[in-house]
């Protein structure tokens, strides 16, 4: 008796099964969420947004924030440690970079211009409005990812200690060293409600500035 041919069976590819458009986006509107809630969070204050607002910034239904944030806390989370992290990265880069172009070591007061510099960037560059909401919002964070925060931020900060401990032994930074980087901090975070990057002083400038006012006999 004659068989009747079988279909092969459908040969199924190996790995993980290939993701939808939709899926490929979710990427960029998470990105495009943390942008907008960032400026917003801003220019508006955390309270002062709602979730509609940022949906509409970025052409969203007012509920499809909540498909990638549980909600608007968990967004404002997200986006201090998105500017936290970014933060980090920048400042690796920009002293990698310095380090390579140097033809020596560099100096203590070599190291703080490039640690001043970035951090302007990063408080003050395009788009730059991560850190600021992460100043000024603070308080509205939950104690679980106040404390994730807290740890970059400690990160960060981390590098700035033996560069000036080195320009305290050089003579070159008076006081406490704890104290100092608290009080650069300050003076630096403080110019995001006051510089103007339309106005006559560049990044630049506002760096020879600050170096300036920190430390004495910069090279």
């Amino acid at each position: 008796m004659d068989a009747q041919a079988t279909p092969a069976p459908e040969r199924r590819s190996r790995g993980r099964p290939r993701k939808t458009a939709d899926e490929r986006d979710d990427g960029n509107r998470r990105q495009a969420l943390l942008r907008a809630a960032a400026r917003l969070f801003r220019q508006q204050g955390f309270a002062a947004t709602s979730t509609r607002d940022i949906a509409a910034a970025v052409g969203m239904r007012s509920g499809s924030p909540f498909y990638h944030f549980e909600n608007k806390e968990a967004l404002l989370a997200a986006v201090m440690e998105e500017g936290m992290q970014r933060a980090l990265r920048h400042q690796r880069e920009r002293m990698d970079a310095a380090v390579a172009a140097a033809p020596g070591p560099l100096s203590a007061s070599e190291c703080l211009r490039v640690l001043v510099r970035g951090h302007f960037d990063n408080l003050l560059g395009p788009e730059s409005d991560h850190i600021p909401v992460m100043l000024y919002e603070w308080r509205w964070l939950a104690p679980q990812p106040k404390r994730v925060v807290s740890e970059l931020m400690a990160e960060y900060e981390a590098v700035w200690v033996p560069v000036l401990q080195a320009l305290r032994r050089e003579g070159a930074l008076r006081g406490d060293t704890a104290l100092a980087r608290l009080l650069i901090f300050g003076a630096l975070n403080w110019t995001a409600q006051w510089y103007d990057p339309e106005g006559p002083t560049t990044l630049d400038g506002l760096t020879e500035a600050a170096l300036q006012l920190f430390v004495k006999d910069m090279e």
